[in-house]
């Protein structure tokens, strides 16, 4: 995005790629369809130790913006929840969008073409020894992404690269990422692996409501990845079973209405069958709602509504989505994206420490980001 937006300018333009093709990590987003932006995008759903920062790059370089280029390719979408755009198709057609859009701005691209160092040539441009050669340049744009999934080639390139030059780096961890437990914690879900509902999670007062899904080694989906860039290790994490439910005034109605209903059967209307079972059989008594009494049904549905996890961790990078921290948004102009000690040198998306919600919010800091570094380089 940052070299096309230089090309258009008629900048003389080489992208540096150490893999084998760009854009993989497009290639796999949104299972092969690449959510590629989200409608309501804006600085309210990015995490930054400067919330502040985004704001201006997030306003001149809008969803409606990266979309207009879409419907100008005539890349068939939709809207499949919450504002988030999808190809109809496949993830390929951004990348293909992209490079196009490189090749008619006349960038030259290079990839398997790791760097081998970087020098800063006093004020007047960069010398960068790759692979495949050595290039000075008066800016260099570094767009490298952060620590998520090294299996896609994901390095700290980007963090050792500012640090070279004096840049402070906000302290990286895994984002958008599934919690894992261990011990006691672990041994009251086993077995539930592949059961999924809708619930609510909170931490550090945040919360999320969307899909929670049982693993192997704790909890993932919607509103798991979005709750674990707000949760910190030591954190008690919150569960909401039940968000459509106050689930105290619930049972103690039901208990009005059919005092012979056992509780388990209350549960099985309103939860998997699996699930059901296991909370009678780890946590409640299952008895007929008649022999509970107030203060029983009320610390069940306070239980069921807010459920104390203790998490013990991670998945750590190997499946984090996003990588939160990185440059220090203080090291940088928000309009320009441009050191502001060494002149020439811009950072963009996600190697800076602005870290978005799930559903595409991610890709709409990158395409802004880079935006504003290539109208400026």
């Amino acid at each position: 995005m940052s070299a096309m937006v230089a090309g258009q300018r008629g900048r003389r333009v080489v992208l540096i790629e150490h893999a084998k093709r760009v854009g993989k990590k497009i290639l796999m987003s949104g299972g092969g369809r690449c959510n590629f932006t989200n409608l309501y995008a804006g600085p309210d759903n990015y995490l930054s130790s400067n919330p502040h920062f985004c704001k201006s790059a997030l306003a001149r370089y809008t969803p409606a913006d990266f979309i207009a280029l879409v419907e100008r390719h005539r890349i068939a979408y939709h809207e499949k929840e919450l504002g988030q755009l999808f190809c109809d198709e496949s993830s390929k057609d951004i990348v293909r969008m992209l490079l196009s859009e490189c090749e008619t701005a006349g960038v030259n691209i290079l990839t398997e073409c790791a760097v081998r160092s970087v020098e800063s040539l006093e004020g007047d441009g960069f010398v960068i020894d790759t692979a495949r050669g050595r290039f000075q340049t008066e800016s260099l744009v570094i767009a490298s992404g952060g620590l998520s999934i090294p299996k896609m080639g994901a390095t700290g390139f980007g963090y050792a690269l500012a640090r070279q030059f004096g840049l402070s780096v906000v302290d990286t961890r895994a984002g958008l990422v599934p919690l894992t437990l261990s011990g006691t914690p672990l041994e009251d879900w086993e077995g539930l692996p592949g059961i999924a509902i809708d619930a609510a999670a909170t931490a550090n007062g945040t919360d999320f409501r969307g899909g929670l899904l049982w693993t192997h080694r704790g909890f993932s989906g919607p509103s798991i990845l979005q709750i674990s860039s707000y949760w910190k290790s030591g954190d008690t994490l919150h569960l909401n079973l039940l968000p459509e439910l106050d689930a105290a005034d619930d049972l103690l109605s039901a208990r009005r209405d059919q005092p012979r209903l056992r509780l388990r059967q209350w549960l099985d209307a309103r939860l998997p069958g699996r699930l059901a079972q296991r909370l009678c059989a780890r946590f409640f008594e299952d008895r007929p709602l008649a022999q509970l009494r107030d203060a029983a049904l009320r610390e069940i549905g306070q239980q069921l509504n807010a459920w104390p996890i203790v998490v013990s961790g991670t998945e750590g990078y190997r499946t984090a989505e996003v990588t939160l921290g990185g440059v220090d948004t203080r090291e940088l102009s928000s309009s320009t994206m441009e050191s502001r000690r060494v002149p020439g040198l811009y950072f963009v998306g996600e190697v800076v420490d602005v870290t978005g919600w799930l559903g595409g919010y991610n890709f709409q800091w990158a395409w802004a980001s880079a935006q504003a570094a290539g109208a400026a380089v």
